[in-house]
């Protein structure tokens, strides 16, 4: 007789958040686990006391993912790096965006990186030497509404097909740098008064 296979949390994690890659957070379910690993549910009920803690540690896991991607060199500006991160999720995981932004879901709170995280990577830019951390949370703000409108036009198929990554990513820098000089000026205006 075969031993049996043991399924770790980890495998038990990867399954359920394949399942939320293809059809959304909300349709984990013990029985699909199960059918997506090949096994009985005793696995996962071994591992998890309930689906909502499965669920959990896939939101995790979308956390670590997306952190990663935030802390990612995709250029040499990490303003620009910040935009690119979060179009990047979009658009390989369109239907965790979905999810996470468009509907609004409890778990949006646990992926969204600390203000202060991102505050901190916006330093290292040169483009934003001499901004407060007031004027850099206001740029960024405006930046993330712009971006955060790109990705959802993106994953809703509205934008024109010719624009690739790349163009988007252009986007994304002359807007970026279309704010920082709509800042600089209105800073140079209020001290000129």
């Amino acid at each position: 007789m075969a031993p049996k296979t043991k399924f770790t949390r980890e495998t038990i994690i990867n399954a359920a958040f394949d399942i939320a890659k293809i059809e959304g957070i909300n349709q984990i379910t013990v029985r699909k686990v199960a059918d997506k690993m090949g096994s009985s549910i005793a696995p996962i009920y071994v591992n998890f006391t309930e689906i909502e803690e499965l669920k959990t540690s896939v939101i995790q896991k979308i956390h670590m993912i997306s952190q990663q991607m935030l802390m990612t060199k995709y250029t040499e500006d990490p303003f620009l790096n910040i935009g690119i991160a979060s179009l990047k999720f979009s658009r390989e995981y369109p239907v965790l965006f979905k999810d996470l932004i468009m509907n609004n879901t409890m778990y949006m709170k646990d992926v969204q990186p600390p203000a202060d995280t991102i505050l901190q990577q916006m330093k290292q830019a040169p483009t934003l030497n001499g901004f407060t951390d007031q004027e850099m949370g206001g740029i960024l703000f405006k930046m993330k509404v712009f971006q955060m409108g790109l990705s959802v036009m993106d994953v809703n198929g509205l934008l024109p097909t010719a624009l690739d990554e790349q163009q988007l990513i252009e986007l994304l820098e002359s807007t970026g740098n279309d704010l920082i000089l709509a800042a600089q000026s209105r800073r140079n205006m209020e001290e000129q008064k």
